[in-house]
């Protein structure tokens, strides 16, 4: 371990904030080239960064050089997001270097805090698949799993969402018009992708002929775990031209043409989930997730050579995992590489690919199984067509399916099933999605090949509650002492201290630390002045139907016409927070969108109802604003149609900073309310089951409104354009869905949710009940670490050992 650190002031165990200090300003002259005096904001983030890296990069040589000494098996993890946040105070926060890095920057006359908030948010994702794909990452990190990350290196990522008279509007993110400090670049990892093309004999053998290419190239990013002990590697995939220029027709005048590879290869690599509502986007989906896959799977089987290994051998040495049907590809490209490259038969190659993959089911919706229209993926990936129809026909004359399983059904190449029958091992992300996933998604293909198992879905505690909440996890430490970081559930000894008055009083005050500094935050971004005192209400996720951010807002409509008509009652104040971005061809979600910021207009601006309803909707939700919001939350909305969610990992961050959740029985609310109590959950709504039961009567919406007098109520003050002055038609279209096509259940499960919303108000007015319920929320969430999660899948996937 001493070699490289030879070239550093001092090993991190021995670092001093003058040491650090010292390292900052020969990054500052050396690789910015700048003094002191001249000096930006970005210049001291950027060398700040150089030098916290520097700290990384001999852990992570010495967790690579171990895994290639012993020929560990190693996991390859394929995901189309990676929503990794800022990683400047993490990785301080993991090295144990955080004050120390503070201390530094201040002896500079410079605050951390600013530093800190400067670097941009990588825009490698969308919502909870990413941040999961990210957690896991730092928790394989952490328990010593030798890992790669597979990711592509997106330009704009998803969005940057801003507001327009209330409509979100959709504008480029730009997270790399900056140099990003923690990648290093890898051109000499480079691999040609191709699309489209022909299919030609080449001695005896059908091989493919690209008609299109493009290069991947490597972008390495260290992923450093809890005290620096292992670190693994996230490659991300920049599209690269393979022709750079085409002088001859540059010099004929067609400039457009000239460029066309260039063209191609930065579209690849632009835009996470470009709208796939035109023929054109949905081939440029398929394309990013082919380039992702391939890329990876060259790399795979390059790496695996060059340790000695037989590639029969692959699934001794390999475990990859495709997080969620994106990277499905997977099973019919590693096949083509083992049978065109590699000289296998297919018998045998099929036995190495599904020993090797693993696939993890996120969502019970169909539209989100991803399906592909044989023309289009035919078209792009010709000799992939032709294995699938090879699976498919192998599959159907070995285990004799009913005649409605298939991968290829209907002129359409279903990814699931095809994810489903190419992986050894299927696994759903919560106990009840896991039954559902059996039960309504995969029944045929689970009687055929049971291969369905669970793993609950966890988040890392270093980075929310550690990192984010430094008052909790200082009177957490304060409490039980240090080590709870990489062990949760010695959380449990915080139990024993909720009946001390002492105790709940500090952690109240924490949670007000986190409020003030949230209500400061809001009043200066989003210019609403609220009350640190008032309950601070939080639904942030993907604006989407199921997860009814509708119902959410209908509920507010009534608390604010309620308080209209009883000013004298003692109402408790309640913040109603709102964060997310909807899809931009996703009409029915920007319209709620839309909905929600009329309603905040017109709520915060009534002097009769003052402070005690607010209603704040920040734009551009993502992990910085997620690490703002879930430490001042006081309560959790986890509302979902049940049966829709799969996991959540939101509600985790949530319970795990003290906010108890109101929610339905989905996802791992079931696991969250077993590990809570009762008494310290809101629970309302139809269950699963009773959605089913429900649907089958067609008026169920207009029964469930014609019941609700409240509702009847909300729905006509829309109606008639209370909340869209001057376009009273505004959201006629809105409440007519849920008259007459709710399919999510809105109404239905409206009076319920008013009612648990009103036993939150009940809770929250006796001070010691709810601290009570909120310590015990934190105290009980040790078990949704994805440190266990991973050690899941170490034990039941992947069968992989720790290297630490």
């Amino acid at each position: 371990m001493g070699r490289a650190f030879d070239r550093l002031e001092h090993d991190v165990t021995e670092l001093t904030p003058t040491h650090l200090r010292a390292d900052i300003l020969r990054h500052l002259t050396f690789t910015l080239g700048k003094d002191a005096d001249h000096a930006s904001l970005y210049d001291w983030r950027m060398a700040l960064s150089f030098a916290i890296r520097d700290r990384i990069v001999e852990p992570w040589f010495a967790s690579t050089r171990k895994t290639w000494e012993t020929g560990h098996k190693r996991v390859y993890y394929l995901s189309m997001e990676f929503l990794i946040g800022r990683l400047l105070e993490d990785a301080t926060i993991n090295l144990g270097l955080r004050d120390i890095a503070e201390s530094a920057m201040a002896e500079l006359g410079q605050d951390f805090r600013a530093i800190v908030e400067d670097e941009p948010d990588a825009a490698l994702g969308n919502g909870g698949l990413g941040r999961l794909a990210a957690c896991f990452m730092e928790s394989m990190a952490t328990v010593g799993c030798p890992a790669y990350g597979y990711g592509i290196r997106y330009e704009h990522g998803l969005f940057r969402q801003r507001f327009e008279s209330g409509r979100q509007v959709e504008t480029p993110e730009d997270w790399l018009s900056q140099r990003h400090p923690w990648e290093f670049e890898r051109p000499e990892s480079a691999y040609t992708i191709g699309f489209k093309g022909e299919i030609i004999t080449r001695d005896g053998r059908e091989v493919w002929q690209p008609g299109e290419t493009v290069l991947a190239e490597a972008y390495d990013t260290p992923v450093i775990g809890w005290e620096g002990k292992w670190a693994n590697t996230l490659r991300l995939w920049g599209a690269k031209p393979t022709t750079q220029f085409d002088l001859e027709r540059f010099n004929r005048g067609d400039y457009a043409a000239a460029a066309e590879p260039e063209a191609l290869a930065r579209t690849l690599s632009r835009v996470l989930y470009p709208d796939d509502t035109t023929y054109q986007g949905k081939e440029l989906r398929l394309k990013q997730e082919f380039f992702l896959t391939s890329a990876a799977l060259q790399d795979i089987l390059r790496r695996h050579l060059a340790g000695g290994y037989a590639v029969a051998d692959l699934p001794r040495h390999v475990a990859i995992q495709m997080n969620d049907t994106h990277p499905a590809i997977a099973g019919p490209e590693l096949m083509r590489l083992l049978m065109d490259e590699h000289g296998m038969e297919f018998d045998p190659a099929m036995e190495v690919a599904r020993a090797c993959l693993g696939y993890t089911n996120h969502t019970l919706l169909p539209e989100a199984l991803e399906r592909w229209a044989t023309y289009t993926f035919g078209n792009v990936l010709p000799r992939h067509m032709q294995i699938v129809e090879r699976i498919d026909s192998w599959h159907r004359r070995t285990f004799h399916p009913p005649h409605y399983v298939g991968i290829v059904k209907h002129h359409e190449v279903r990814m699931g099933e095809l994810a489903f029958i190419m992986a050894h091992k299927v696994n759903g992300v919560s106990a009840l999605h896991s039954d559902l996933v059996k039960q309504n998604l995969f029944p045929e293909l689970e009687k055929l090949h049971p291969r369905i198992i669970n793993e609950t879905n966890g988040v890392t505690p270093r980075r929310w509650l550690k990192m984010c909440n430094r008052p909790l996890a200082g009177l957490i430490t304060d409490t039980i002492g240090a080590g709870w970081e990489a062990d949760l559930d010695r959380l449990k000894e915080l139990e024993p201290h909720v009946a001390d008055a002492g105790f709940l009083t500090a952690f109240g005050a924490a949670k007000r630390q986190n409020k003030q500094a949230l209500a400061g935050w809001m009043q200066a971004h989003c210019g609403v002045s609220v009350s640190a005192d008032a309950l601070f209400d939080v639904q942030v996720k993907r604006i989407h139907e199921y997860k009814r951010q509708l119902l959410n807002i209908l509920e507010t409509i009534a608390r604010w016409h309620d308080i209209r008509q009883n000013p004298e009652k003692d109402w408790v104040p309640r913040v109603k927070i709102f964060g997310g971005k909807a899809a931009p061809g996703y009409v029915v979600a920007k319209e709620i969108i839309h909905l929600i910021n009329d309603v905040a207009a017109v709520v915060n601006a009534d002097p009769l109802v003052g402070d005690r309803l607010k209603v704040v909707y920040p734009p551009n939700y993502n992990v910085s604003l997620a690490e703002r919001l879930i430490p001042a939350a006081d309560l959790s909305e986890q509302i979902s149609t049940a049966g829709k969610e799969a996991s959540g990992t939101g509600n985790m961050k949530f319970m795990m900073n003290g906010a108890p959740t109101i929610g339905t029985l989905d996802g791992a609310n079931v696991e969250i309310l077993q590990e809570v109590g009762a008494d310290n959950f809101f629970l309302f709504g139809l269950t699963a089951e009773e959605v089913v039961k429900r649907r089958a009567n067609p008026d169920h919406a207009r029964d469930a409104i014609l019941a609700s007098q409240s509702l009847q109520d909300v729905l006509q003050m829309i109606a008639e354009g209370r909340f869209s002055e001057g376009d009273p038609s505004r959201y006629h279209q809105l409440v007519h869905r849920v008259w007459h096509h709710d399919y999510f259940l809105v109404a239905a499960d409206f009076d319920a949710y008013r009612a648990a919303q009103a036993e939150v108000d009940t809770a929250y007015a006796d001070r010691m009940r709810w601290l009570r319920m909120a310590a015990l929320n934190t105290a009980r969430s040790g078990f949704f670490s994805s440190d266990r999660t991973i050690r899941g899948y170490m034990a039941d996937v992947w069968s992989v050992e720790p290297a630490l």
